[in-house]
């Protein structure tokens, strides 16, 4: 064995190579691997977006689930405000009832704030105009004074949770003094 250093041997240059075409040929070269990476860091880049895209998107569909869950147990527990509802009405007019009508405000009074703990709030609709949205029509009636297509009575309170309508308030709504005869269904 010698003491030389191995060295690579280099391609063998012909000497009928002319210096100028070898310094296009590597010029080529070096576009075509320029371009390819760049084509892999677009790649890379858009690979990265849309990471970040289903990250952000299942973010936010894990927020509104959280936000959401308990909507069919919430929507079981209107009617029992409905009922709390009904009863004081009917419990104010006894003066013997004093007592339990104060009790039974103190309970409705407790589960509205954690209704509202939740997200849970609702909403009026005398005077609105009808929204089909937030509003579930059961009459039409003659209204003298009020604009056609105005809630004038509210059979059921219209719940929203977080901003979305949980439950539609049922509602009367007017009409037009022309529309129908008295004492003709209108059709809404």
């Amino acid at each position: 064995m010698t003491d030389e250093a191995i060295v690579p041997e280099s391609p063998a240059r012909d000497a009928s190579t002319d210096p100028r075409e070898e310094v296009v040929q590597l010029r080529e070269a070096l576009e075509t691997k320029t371009r390819e990476a760049e084509s892999h860091q677009e790649r890379s880049l858009r690979v990265m977006a849309e990471f970040d895209n289903a990250r952000k998107r299942a973010a936010r569909e894990r927020e509104d689930y959280t936000r959401y869950a308990n909507e069919s147990l919430l929507r079981e527990l209107l009617p029992v405000v409905d009922n709390f509802d009904r009863a004081l009405q009917a419990a104010r007019g006894e003066p013997a009832a004093a007592a339990v009508t104060a009790g039974v405000e103190l309970i409705q009074r407790e589960l509205l704030r954690v209704l509202e703990k939740v997200g849970v709030t609702a909403f009026d609709s005398v005077g609105q105009s009808f929204d089909p949205t937030r509003h579930e029509a059961v009459a039409r009636v003659h209204a003298p004074g009020a604009p056609e297509m105005t809630v004038v009575a509210e059979t059921a309170r219209g719940y929203l949770l977080n901003g979305r309508v949980l439950r539609p308030a049922l509602v009367t709504v007017a009409m037009a003094s022309d529309s129908a005869p008295a004492g003709e269904p209108s059709g809404i």
